[in-house]
């Protein structure tokens, strides 16, 4: 049995990045934190911070300089949560949403890597977060 424990992304500052992700979902960064290895947990996983050296960004949607991962946050709401992304340092790179109001949006976290903030059509959000629709098997 497999059980995804960590998902590591490397980058030039761990407490920094930590930091932003941690407003970005409004968790905390994990207590030991430090500049060798910062985490944010979600449940089961932790959402993991590690330096290295000579880091080089991606440059979406470069193939030159390819991502090295890409997170989607499902959002109740694009609009409050997009200018809250973009005050906190990120910056938008593609709307794919629709006149709706569903679909997504890409960004770019302060130091490159991509994330989108979705909008799914039929997703129900509860006090426990969202319920996504069935599905025909």
């Amino acid at each position: 049995m497999l059980r995804l424990t960590d998902f590591i992304i490397d980058c030039p500052d761990t407490m920094k990045l930590a930091a932003f992700y941690s407003e970005v979902v409004g968790l905390p960064v994990k207590e030991g934190s430090n500049e060798n290895w910062a985490g944010i947990q979600f449940g089961d996983i932790e959402l993991a911070f590690v330096p290295v050296e000579d880091y080089r960004a991606p440059q979406w949607p470069d193939s030159e300089h390819p991502k090295q991962f890409h997170l989607d946050f499902e959002v109740d709401d694009i609009e409050a949560e997009q200018s809250r992304v973009l005050a906190l340092g990120a910056t938008l790179q593609r709307d794919c949403s629709g006149p709706d109001g569903y679909g997504f949006r890409v960004y770019t976290d302060p130091i490159g890597h991509p994330f989108c903030l979705c909008r799914n059509k039929g997703v129900i959000w509860t006090d426990q977060g969202p319920v996504w629709p069935k599905r025909d098997q």
